[in-house]
């Protein structure tokens, strides 16, 4: 049974995932780490999506697909996953639901972490990144140590491209074209619990293992 955990980006998924992974016992799938892994490894799927970022065009959604239906096949997978940044397109979920029927699987929830833009606007402008060990900080709630450096390390920390307003607000668009009519594709096909991810960590983390209770392993 596979669990999809939806919402735009500064939603906090990244920050609930690895909760959700272990409460149910399941490998949390992020379509970043899939594509990290085969261009890493220069595997066949990783020479394709190389093609495509070469030329400067998006990965289209059925080499994505064949991706993430390749993770899905493997051992650790087959007592179900969490899928974190997919399905992104309609036209992903469609293909999805295509293959896990082909594997008698099923999609048994779907997450929703809703959050206005406003506040995403602020999560993601704020936010702030360690050029040595990756460590994230935000302007406002959690700055970095003396002097803007990392407290962590001691590197550099900085607003990275895709955190600046303007191409904040361009994502959240591209989110509402592109990503959000995947919710209303899914309604009916599986159990949709939408979760308040303006509320605190802790708070946004129990309402999901409420959510989830009925599933759990």
């Amino acid at each position: 049974m596979e669990v999809i955990l939806f919402g735009p980006p500064g939603a906090g998924k990244g920050t609930q995932a690895t909760a959700i992974a272990e409460l149910l016992g399941i490998p949390h799938i992020s379509t970043g780490d899939i594509f990290r892994f085969h261009l890493k490894n220069g595997t066949d799927l990783g020479q394709r999506v190389r093609t495509f970022m070469d030329a400067g065009q998006l990965v289209p959604d059925r080499v994505v697909c064949d991706l993430v239906s390749a993770r899905l096949a493997e051992d650790d997978c087959v007592q179900g996953t969490l899928l974190d940044g997919f399905p992104r397109t309609v036209a992903q979920a469609e293909e999805l639901f295509v293959w896990l029927g082909a594997q008698g699987r099923k999609v048994g929830a779907v997450i929703n972490l809703e959050v206005d833009n406003g506040m995403l606007v602020g999560r993601l402008s704020g936010r702030r990144t360690c050029l040595g060990c990756g460590a994230t900080y935000h302007v406002d709630h959690n700055p970095p140590g003396d002097g803007g450096m990392c407290s962590r390390c001691g590197g550099q920390v900085v607003q990275r491209d895709d955190d600046q307003e303007m191409i904040v607000r361009a994502r959240l668009d591209t989110y509402a074209e592109e990503t959000a009519p995947v919710l209303a594709w899914l309604r009916g096909k599986a159990s949709i619990h939408t979760v308040d991810g303006a509320a605190a960590i802790d708070a946004v983390g129990a309402e999901i293992r409420k959510a989830l209770s009925g599933i759990q392993g």
